[in-house]
């Protein structure tokens, strides 16, 4: 016989467990207090320091640790995306082409690979609240340590150059700049690089290496806390709560990146230019300040969770756990011990194959986790505000409805476990076909006006201008096409309009000309010629939302495949190993490599004297073939693996026996009475 679930044993978290919460909320004297301490020596005490006391005693429950490891993980995700919302500004700030930008954003990763694995399996026998909250001074210091950038070399000379203040203070300078960009008689000298090629990308990836360091101390111990300190019937809930808490941090900090960018650089000064300018240049710094103060509050707050949770250690006591034994067993493990457990596990073919899939998945799909803004910026000339509010707010919302569905489902219906492995290879080839989209969805436009750019760029009057190290300074002619700077058009003087606007005229380097009061007049107007493909954006935006809805929805099932396919004794350093796998494969070499392909495609570097700079300008439609198709082919090999997974995942169980509710219990033992009575 069986009972309604969802009447004994609540499907979310905020519902579970009410009889332990009156528990708890019992022990808030002190004389139970320290009879807690007497019998676990302190270790589901809830406070450290000064904060402790008997009244914080009641919020030491599986409920309250699911919210706040939540919103811990959504602080840390919200300093990843507002990097990746940032990078381009990054790039054109300290002139570092994409391929560097990769290696440097895979400095996490590096970092989690080298250090997961022992965390995992030493940390994970210590208190590990406390070692998540150290993980998170971590990531204080990578928000302290990326900012601090900004501070030690201002905005830099080519912003303050956009600047109004920067003419009227630095006249001849501001003149020599204007007549540079023109036409020269003669070769003129490289552009001096106004800091080190190399220091600000050294502070960047030590950033990165530090925050690799919290990152695997959160992840890894606290996905294994949750699930040792819950009942394994409600893990899928706790899973799906804490996933879309942690979901809500890219679309936070994808919004605060836009919200950044939209000032300039260096807010008290007037720019020049709009926003929809190449050359606008955003206060990037200003959003790691927020970071690092919301980063500091989030880890005391998990510093104040006890070693266990006292509803965890009734019912472990409860199963005849001996307490002393179980620790015992924790303190003898050695690094033989750990080599042993590895091969136990290289063994276990759920756990390798689901394993392989997810590096495969997450090599293909690392590209647009990270270059997303680039490419909205690149393919659809949209500005980097308009390209990290799409990517953030809007698509991470069908994210985090994505999990919350899916934990739903999982909770209500308890698929099994070769029915979450099927789910996972569908989800594969759906994001494949979802990706083949995007290469259909191009702009013509602004193919064509890149096409007629590197054309203006290589004509042989351009190059009687000697115009290698003139600014990434576009003009437009009447024609339409957009010109990499005056000098390349060949114009030799400048003018401004009744409106202000600057006129360069004497374009020798146009193909055809205008008439103006009867005599032939060549001129070019300042900026990139308007180009539309705001329909083929929402097009891609709406394909994008789709993939990131049903994406997100094999979050949960994937996790609960790597879970529950390990022994218990194993769970931290399989999660530990998994990372360590994953970063090795996956998310080391995949933003390196999208960046190599990303930077192959480029038409018009920013040169200096030492270095090509950062790009200004890509074939946008050979790069949307390039790197669509290559990112699909990862992810259609991966949902393969996922169907190797459904193979060897028959006999696996998701949900325990001991995961029954107290009514199906009830229930055999009636059901067993009447058999002994009938007998």
């Amino acid at each position: 016989m069986k009972v309604d679930n969802e009447k004994v044993v609540p499907s979310e978290p905020s519902e579970a467990l009410p009889f332990l919460e009156k528990t708890n909320n019992l022990k808030s004297s002190p004389e139970d207090v320290s009879e807690e301490k007497d019998v676990s020596g302190g270790e589901t005490s809830c406070g450290f320091w000064l904060f402790k006391g008997p009244s914080m005693q009641r919020f030491a429950t599986e409920k309250m640790y699911v919210i706040l490891y939540g919103i811990a993980g959504c602080v840390m995700t919200m300093t990843f995306a507002y990097f990746n919302g940032t990078i381009t500004t990054l790039e054109k700030r300290y002139k570092i082409p994409t391929k560097i930008s990769g290696i440097i954003s895979v400095g996490n990763d590096i970092s989690t690979m080298l250090t997961a694995a022992l965390l995992g399996y030493y940390a994970g026998n210590g208190h590990r609240p406390r070692w998540m909250g150290i993980g998170l001074l971590t990531i204080v210091a990578f928000c302290l340590l990326t900012s601090s950038l900004h501070f030690i070399y201002g905005a830099g000379e080519d912003a303050l150059k956009l600047t109004r203040e920067y003419g009227q203070i630095n006249e001849t300078l501001a003149r020599q700049e204007k007549d540079q960009k023109l036409c020269q008689s003669s070769a003129a000298g490289c552009i001096q690089e106004e800091i080190g090629q190399w220091v600000p990308q050294v502070f960047l990836f030590a950033a990165q290496l530090i925050s690799g360091v919290g990152q695997a101390l959160f992840y890894t111990l606290g996905i294994a806390y949750m699930d040792d300190n819950g009942t394994k019937s409600k893990t899928p809930a706790m899973l799906s709560l804490s996933t879309f808490l942690r979901m809500l941090g890219p679309a936070i900090g994808y919004s605060l990146a836009a919200l950044c960018l939209r000032l300039y650089i260096e807010p008290t000064l007037e720019p020049l230019i709009g926003r929809e300018d190449p050359r606008w240049m955003g206060a990037w710094w200003l959003g790691w300040i927020v970071l690092a103060a919301m980063s500091l509050v989030s880890a005391i707050f998990l510093f104040m969770f006890p070693k266990e949770l006292p509803s965890s250690r009734r019912r472990r006591l409860q199963l005849g756990q001996a307490e002393g034994k179980h620790e015992i067993n924790l303190k003898e493990r050695s690094f033989s011990d750990m080599m042993q457990t590895v091969r136990k596990l290289s063994k276990n073919k759920v756990y390798v194959y689901n394993t392989m899939a997810s590096i495969l998945y997450f090599f293909g799909y690392m590209a647009y986790w990270i270059f997303t803004p680039k490419y909205i910026e690149t393919q659809y000339r949209q500005s980097a505000a308009m390209a990290t509010m799409a990517t953030g707010t809007v698509a991470l919302g069908f994210s985090a409805a994505g999990v919350l569905i899916s934990g739903y489902v999982i909770s209500k219906y308890r698929p099994s476990a070769r029915a979450m492995a099927s789910w996972n290879a569908i989800v594969d080839f759906v994001t494949v076909a979802g990706i083949l989209c995007y290469v259909a969805i191009g702009c013509e436009s602004s193919d064509r006006l890149n096409s007629l750019t590197t054309l203006s760029a290589e004509n042989s009057c351009s190059a009687s201008c000697h115009c290698d190290y003139v600014h990434y300074a576009p003009v437009c002619s009447p024609e339409n096409i957009t010109y990499i700077s005056a000098c390349h058009a060949g114009c030799t003087g400048r003018t401004k309009d009744a409106l202000g606007k600057t006129i360069f005229t004497g374009c020798k380097c146009m193909g055809s000309s205008s008439l103006e009061n009867g005599m032939e007049s060549q001129f070019a107007v300042d900026g990139t010629c308007p180009v539309d493909c705001f329909n083929q954006f929402l097009v891609f935006l709406g394909v994008m939302c789709f993939l990131k809805l049903v994406g997100a929805s094999s979050k949960s099932t994937n996790l609960l495949l790597a879970l529950r396919c390990i022994p218990q004794e194993d769970k931290t350093f399989g999660l530990g190993l998994g990372s360590m796998v994953a970063s090795l494969l996956g998310f080391i070499p995949s933003p390196i490599f999208f960046g190599w392909l990303i930077d192959n495609y480029c038409l018009v570097w920013g040169k200096t004297c030492s270095n090509k700079g950062n790009c200004w300008l890509y074939d946008t439609e050979s790069l949307r073939y390039a790197l669509n198709l290559t990112a699909a082919s990862f992810i259609f090999v991966g949902g393969f693996l996922n169907i190797a997974v459904w193979h060897h995942a028959k006999d696996l169980k998701i949900f325990d026996e001991e995961d029954q509710t107290a009514g199906e219990v009830e229930m055999e033992k009636l059901d067993d009475a009447k058999s002994l009575e009938n007998k």
